[in-house]
């Protein structure tokens, strides 16, 4: 019988449509019953006589492949896969997918939490209350300010619209922009200098690639207005985290909203220490929608792949194509 890791902890005990189609397909489902994410060492071990994995945000290295020559497909839960080492996964005939137009939705609407958290205090605010203060104050509003977009993709257009909504300016960066929509949609196209000095709110919707590690740091930083925040809801490689804790402790900008991490975990990250940042555990991109229906994706390629079917748009290392084999 062909076993299905499910790895992500907010898929244990869930009954969603991906568990009727992987189980109408003779499958069978292995959860692995830890806590928390899988290291290294554990994921290996966890896939022995696993064919295929629903896969969250664990690591799979050159090391992981090595050890288990029966794994088919890395069905990722999400549209990101840096954890995923994509050409050690073709060397070995691993398919890799991702789950796109899933959970762009969630990922915007935590965007704004995380802004509205940060601009009405509302941190504080709760706190006070319950502490049995009254902590009245004048907050800042969205409206009429600019939110600076940096990477116009799936959920960097979800974050246009909603500003809009919001009666925000909206401008974008985007190195490879859909033009025609952002003219559609009345987005300016602009330098990431400009959006950088533009913006009220700069929000970064970018995967990890070398090119954008450490985008934002010291120097990136300092163009930015002082009164200006920085929202991260995509991945912490992003961002040079000693150098933005310089910058808030300093005030040399107003406040940030974290979702992601260059560790996570974060352990003892001093970002942790400051009272201008609101933070939240790598959680932009799940809500009860965007989880059912990114397990559902992951679920089909699985299944379209052991069909002998092709799902293109999901899979992001097509050169493995040729060497594939379900059985």
């Amino acid at each position: 019988m062909t076993r299905v890791l499910i790895s992500p902890t907010t898929l244990a005990g869930v009954q969603a449509s991906f568990v009727d189609v992987l189980r109408a397909e003779g499958f069978e489902l292995v959860y692995h019953g830890r806590p928390g994410q899988l290291d290294e060492d554990q994921i290996l071990e966890t896939l022995k006589g696993i064919d295929a994995s629903v896969a969250g945000s664990e690591p799979y290295t050159e090391r992981v492949y090595a050890a288990n020559p029966q794994l088919k497909v890395v069905a990722r839960v999400g549209v990101g896969y840096d954890a995923v080492d994509t050409a050690a996964a073709t060397r070995h005939g691993v398919v890799v997918t991702i789950a796109p137009n899933t959970n762009q939705g969630s990922v915007a609407e935590h965007t704004f939490g995380l802004m509205l958290a940060l601009t009405k205090n509302l941190i504080s605010q709760h706190v006070g209350t319950r502490d049995g203060r009254w902590p009245r104050g004048t907050n800042l509003p969205l409206r009429g300010r600019t939110l600076g977009i940096a990477g116009l993709g799936r959920i960097g257009k979800a974050m246009a619209t909603r500003a809009q909504a919001f009666e925000m300016k909206v401008l974008a960066h985007d190195p490879f922009p859909d033009a025609a929509w952002a003219e559609a949609h009345a987005v300016p196209m602009v330098s990431m200098e400009q959006l950088l000095r533009e913006s009220d709110f700069l929000t970064l919707h970018m995967p990890a690639l070398p090119e954008t590690t450490n985008l934002i740091n010291a120097r990136t930083l300092a163009m930015m207005k002082p009164t200006a925040y920085l929202i991260n809801t995509s991945r912490g490689a992003v961002i040079h985290e000693a150098d933005l804790y310089e910058a808030l402790k300093a005030k040399r900008i107003a406040g940030a909203g974290l979702d992601v991490f260059a560790q996570e975990p974060p352990g003892e990250n001093p970002l942790l220490t400051l009272d201008n940042v609101v933070l939240t555990p790598h959680a932009a991109g799940v809500d009860l929608q965007s989880r059912d229906d990114m397990a559902r994706s992951a679920a089909d390629a699985i299944i379209s792949l052991s069909r002998g079917e092709w799902p293109a748009e999901k899979v992001v290392n097509p050169q493995v194509r040729a060497t594939f084999r379900w059985k």
